[in-house]
């Protein structure tokens, strides 16, 4: 099965439906190449500054930088953009909230062989989630063209019914070629990797992704964002980052206070453990939807 792609004005109901079915679906020119190109300006020096993997997971010739919102205004923009963020709060709709699990450039450097396929939420201790429950929705932006000779994200299409524990080779994936400013939306079942590096070029794509807020997050974004940097971000981005209840009780400070108020030093007075309407409403959603069932 080949990767879909879809033009960057899809609904979100078509999108999210083509993510249900097949694990992953590639969004055609989101945003423009020049986005990518000052995105890319503005990591590269971090980018230079990283050390490459120190194993063939990580990537011996690949550099993972992460901290992109201290760092890139852009990478803001990308988190936050209202396509994606239509398509996350779709798709883990069936939680209470959601935030960033990580943000990162991932170089693919040439003669980078083939990543081990793998699924995104083994990183949670391996632990065996319901087969209809999903924790993550990701992104990889393609900051440079993704191609098959330069180390595109390879992907087993429909993977995510699969058992755990599988292995696959090369030739049992499929690229997810696509142009500079598409992005590729997968689910944290979908097994998957980074492909070979064949070219004489590096790899570049930006890896921002989304998970349920009751687990805890890869990227520490409290201390990869200082607080002074923090302090001056949109409400709506910090309540991503982290800054707002995972669900009812799970991340207040202190005094079941509001960790944005904490961290502006304001009180909005949203009630107790810092819940907002919609959280709260979500609340009732659910415990509405366990009461009819019996």
């Amino acid at each position: 099965m080949t990767v879909e792609h879809l033009p960057a004005d899809a609904a979100t109901d078509e999108i999210v439906s083509v993510l249900r079915r097949d694990g992953c679906v590639v969004l055609d020119n989101l945003v423009t190449p020049e986005v990518m190109d000052r995105f890319r300006a503005e990591m590269q020096p971090y980018i230079d500054g990283t050390a490459p993997g120190g194993d063939t997971f990580s990537g011996r010739r690949t550099k993972r930088t992460g901290g992109l919102i201290a760092r890139s205004a852009t990478a803001r923009e990308l988190v936050m953009h209202p396509t994606v963020t239509g398509v996350v709060g779709s798709f883990l709709g069936h939680a209470t909230n959601h935030h960033l699990h990580l943000t990162q450039t991932i170089a693919i450097g040439p003669d980078e062989p083939f990543q081990p396929i793998h699924r995104d939420q083994w990183a949670f201790d391996f632990f065996p989630f319901p087969a209809d429950y999903d924790v993550q929705c990701n992104t990889m932006w393609a900051v440079t063209d993704f191609t098959e000779t330069n180390g595109a994200t390879r992907v087993i299409v429909g993977s995510t019914a699969e058992p755990d524990g599988l292995t696959f080779d090369l030739d049992q994936s499929e690229p997810a070629e696509m142009t500079k400013g598409s992005v590729l939306l997968y689910t944290g079942k979908l097994y998957h990797g980074g492909g070979p590096n064949r070219s004489d070029h590096v790899r570049v794509g930006g890896n921002i992704t989304y998970a349920v807020a009751w687990l805890r997050q890869e990227e520490n974004q409290y201390l990869s964002v200082p607080a002074d940097i923090a302090r001056e971000l949109d409400d709506d981005l910090l309540r991503v980052m982290g800054y707002a209840p995972g669900a009812y009780a799970l991340g207040y400070v202190d005094d079941l206070r509001d960790p944005l108020d904490v961290l502006k030093g304001t009180d909005t007075s949203r009630g107790s453990f810092g819940v907002t309407a919609e959280i709260e409403a979500k609340i009732e959603e659910q415990l509405a939807a366990r009461d009819a069932e019996g």
